[in-house]
């Protein structure tokens, strides 16, 4: 193989598809990344076995090849080299040249032959929808998916394509997080998915502001092909739990509070808990809003906010991180914070398709 490729083409690539690259990777070539010149293309693959990245820059192609090099250790070297053409040559021996103006380094490989193949997806179903529209979907959802291995079915995201429309959903037993987006497809298209919290962290990074992006559903695993970026990852085996049945009905108490205003104050008030004392209170009176916090071995901190409410006072415990994540991931000047009493979930909601149910914390 022997290519010249701009810094700015290769920097690209290799920041697209790193993050996929294990800390500790059960075998030597998932270190690597994946590099096959054909055309006047370049093409950078990485992988563990569960996620695959796949991407394409502009090179000019001298001889056509593949070769694996260390992922991290490339991307170190690329990103130190001057703003100039680089030119990479392999030999037989998975030896690889880089040759930049005066810089020269020289780095030993892995064989392609040990590098596991992309995945196909065969059969299946294709939705497309903006990636605008995904990335906004995911970021108002998925950080409320479980980390717990033991709940292994709530270690992703929902997505669920039902009735001409997809149903994003996220949760780990103590909060939920649910977005929809009207979206046409056959009724023999309609599935489900849960797609890993790995692979979902990689698609918000990765995907742009602008343009399409193809989502493949099979059986067990999932495609995302965007421009000339390729994610494919295996999905959560299992049935998602039925998580219509948390959202309250209805709740008697509905309070019109600044996004923003709440956001901040919420983020203040939060320094002074702890982890012995890891909730915040939030009193709601006539048009105004007390936050609070007070920790034995830390101190105590309260702020007020304005809002637009007439109801009766009420007041309820939540851990602050669990609000202040929903806050942050919403664009909307305004949002409603639904209430019953002190024991029953709160559910925060807005002028879009979202829903965020959450159960308040005991506090003596």
């Amino acid at each position: 193989m022997k290519i010249v490729i701009g810094k700015d083409a290769v920097m690209t690539g290799l920041q697209l598809v790193h993050g996929v690259v294990g800390a500790r990777p059960t075998l030597p070539v998932l270190s690597n990344v994946l590099l096959q010149a054909q055309e006047d293309r370049l093409w950078l693959t990485t992988t563990d076995l569960e996620v695959t990245m796949r991407c394409a820059v502009e090179a000019k192609v001298a001889k056509a090849g593949a070769t694996t090099l260390p992922a991290k250790r490339i991307l170190s070297i690329m990103r130190e080299l001057p703003a100039d053409n680089i030119e990479i040559e392999t030999d037989e021996k998975h030896s690889s040249s880089i040759t930049c103006g005066s810089s020269f380094f020289k780095i030993l490989g892995l064989s392609v032959d040990d590098f596991p193949p992309v995945p196909k997806y065969e059969g299946g179903h294709v939705f497309t929808l903006e990636q605008r529209v995904l990335k906004e979907m995911l970021q108002k959802t998925s950080y409320a998916a479980s980390a717990d291995e033991t709940r292994y079915i709530l270690n992703g995201t929902l997505m669920s394509f039902k009735a001409n429309k997809l149903t994003m959903v996220a949760t780990d037993g103590r909060r939920l997080a649910l977005t929809e987006h009207e979206l046409e497809f056959p009724k023999e298209a309609e599935t489900d998915a849960i797609v890993p919290t790995k692979a979902v962290n990689e698609l918000l990074r990765v995907l742009k502001d602008d343009g399409a992006v193809k989502v493949h559903l099979s059986k067990n695993q999932a495609g995302f092909e965007f421009d000339d970026v390729l994610l494919i990852t295996k999905l959560i085996e299992g049935t998602y739990p039925n998580f219509r049945q948390v959202i309250p009905s209805q709740c008697d108490q509905r309070i019109t509070v600044e996004r923003e205003a709440f956001l901040i104050a919420l983020k203040r008030v939060a320094l002074l808990t702890s982890e012995k004392s890891s909730s915040i209170k939030l009193a709601f009176g006539k048009n105004k809003l007390k936050i609070s916090a007070s920790s034995p071995d830390v101190g105590e901190a309260h702020e007020t906010v304005s809002i637009k409410y007439a109801g009766k006072e009420i007041a309820v415990a939540f851990n602050p991180d669990y609000v202040i994540e929903p806050l942050r991931n919403l664009a909307n000047d305004e949002i409603y914070v639904e209430l019953t009493d002190e024991l029953s979930p709160g559910v925060i909601k807005c002028d879009v398709p979202f829903i965020y149910v959450l159960m308040p914390m005991r506090v003596s």
